[in-house]
């Protein structure tokens, strides 16, 4: 089964753009797009990772980050954080957050596929950390 990757991003252009790229490169994808559906798709359906952008209407990616990681059902979820905010802070706030990662855009296809793989790999588990095998699915 491929991972199902969901992209919460709220400008069309770079929606289209990430299904198309992500979906060449062998994943699953899902699309929200304003903060408030990427916690409806999560709670749905938990996806295997979250490309999630900052700015976005009715809940920021900032918010929805938050939300997740309070939710100890997805504590160990990956959210990258897909963003044309580059300054410092804007960075150690998503990482403060409980973001996994912080890309800004524009950003090379090549290595956004890179961090996604990075992030979806099976020994990027904890060493010896309870839950670090995959769950079978129903």
């Amino acid at each position: 089964m491929k991972p199902t990757i969901l992209v919460a991003d709220d400008e069309p252009s770079i929606v289209l753009s990430l299904q198309v790229l992500l979906q060449k490169a062998g994943f699953a994808v899902r699309i929200a797009r304003n903060g408030e559906e990427a916690l409806e798709s999560v709670a749905e359906s938990t996806p295997d990772l979250i490309l999630l952008d900052a700015m976005m209407p009715r809940r920021d990616g900032f918010d929805v980050c938050q939300s997740l990681r309070a939710d100890p059902a997805y504590q160990s979820l990956p959210i990258i954080m897909l963003t044309a905010k580059s300054r410092d802070v804007e960075r150690q706030k998503g990482m403060a957050l409980g973001a996994t990662d912080y890309i800004t855009k524009p950003f090379s296809t090549r290595d956004l596929v890179a961090t996604v793989r990075k992030y979806l790999t099976p020994d990027n588990h904890q060493d010896g950390a309870p839950g670090g095998a995959a769950e079978p699915q129903p």
